[in-house]
């Protein structure tokens, strides 16, 4: 069972009890004698939302309907079956743009959303759907933008071949909207920006890759353990504030088969085993998730990530997030890598990588193209100031 030293109200206790997965006996006893405790209602299905674990709420839940205020409970089962829907029509997008690519010769490679639903809970069902997720090779981002647009898809950013150029070494993602809705895909052919300082080796991962069905139809997907680094990392990049993505993790951490020497000797390379030694943690202290000896061998404690578990731990249940764009969020980014030659890449890259935010504030022509890292310095010092 879940085993946070922090105080928290009966409302969080019954989210952390629906997405523990450990003692499962102990864990019905647990819902049950919440369910049966004066909630606020209110207050459970708006952190159910926003912490993207409705579906496991509702199907924990059904087995107490008879406790629980009919309004609530009916409310959740209505925002269930609109997921399944969701969840259907997105199934139904997929597939129609994995088949277009693929008729064209081009590799994709769909995570999160519907297939880390199919791949960790076996049903599309069981995670709030967003929108879909593919990863590309950064080589066809070009024909894959031509080819979404004969489906109808729009890119939200049209840019000079420069930019492009550019983009592809230091974003990582293209958003399109589609007919049957606005942010519905979203292509990526890294992690994370390269200002992060994670050089994550995604061709690595397409040969890795294993083929799981969704909605009964085959498709290519990380392997469990770049999964698990993956799915580490997108957490860490917002401070693990929503508790569906310590959920992901948990269940993976639960797989028998999970190769924690692969993952750890990958993390080592990459020099991230602080970040996934804070998410190990979060997922223990959180949801009961035992952390087995083979996982302490692979990612041992380090003082570092005691100190920013223990942090982000006491601050998960409140409800200021993180401003991405601060110093502070900076600092916790620099104190997450255990290397000093990780933090100084981090930092230079931070400093010297412009993007879409400089393009914006000022338009400079191609030749004048290298200008845009004076403009990149002069507004992270401009927002030092404000700070």
């Amino acid at each position: 069972m879940p085993g946070t030293d922090v105080a928290i109200g009966p409302e969080w206790s019954l989210l952390l009890a629906v997405c523990s997965a450990v003692n499962p006996r102990e864990t019905r006893e647990r819902i049950q004698a919440l369910v049966q405790s004066a909630l606020r209602w209110d207050v459970v299905l708006d952190l159910a939302d926003r912490h993207g674990v409705q579906p496991l709420l509702y199907r924990a839940l059904a087995n107490f309907k008879e406790a629980i205020p009919s309004e609530p409970f009916l409310i959740l089962a209505q925002r269930y079956q609109t997921n399944i829907h969701k969840a259907l029509m997105l199934s139904r997008e997929l597939i129609r743009v994995a088949d277009e690519l693929s008729a064209l010769g081009i590799e994709v490679m769909p995570y999160k959303g519907l297939t880390l639903a199919e791949a960790i809970y076996g049903d599309i069902g069981l995670r709030q759907s967003g929108d879909i997720d593919l990863f590309i090779h950064a080589a066809d981002l070009a024909r894959v933008r031509d080819a979404l647009g004969h489906l109808g898809f729009t890119p939200h950013l049209q840019w000079s071949e420069a930019k492009q150029r550019s983009y592809l070494k230091s974003g990582y993602e293209c958003a399109f909207d589609g007919v049957a809705g606005r942010n519905l895909l979203e292509v990526q052919w890294a992690i994370q920006p390269r200002f992060y300082a994670v050089d994550f080796d995604m061709e690595g991962a397409f040969r890795r890759g294993v083929v799981v069905p969704v909605a009964g139809h085959p498709m290519k997907t990380p392997s469990a353990e770049d999964l698990f680094i993956i799915l580490s990392l997108h957490a860490a990049k917002h401070v693990w504030e929503r508790l569906i993505w310590l959920c992901d993790l948990a269940r993976l951490m639960e797989r028998p088969t999970l190769d924690w020497e692969q993952i750890g000797s990958h993390a080592t390379k990459l020099g991230i085993l602080r970040i996934l030694r804070v998410g190990l943690l979060l997922a223990n202290r959180l949801l009961g998730t035992l952390i087995a000896p083979s996982v302490e061998t692979q990612i041992p404690e380090d003082k570092g990530s005691e100190l920013v578990a223990a942090e982000i731990e006491a601050s998960f249940f409140k409800d200021n997030g993180f401003d991405v764009e601060s110093a502070s969020y900076f600092r916790l980014m620099l104190r997450l890598r255990e290397r000093r030659r990780d933090q100084m890449r981090f930092l230079t890259r931070l400093i010297f990588t412009p993007g879409p935010g400089e393009w914006a504030v000022v338009r400079l022509p191609e030749p004048l193209f290298p200008l845009y890292r004076l403009v990149r310095v002069t507004r992270l010092a401009a927002k030092l100031v404000r700070a």
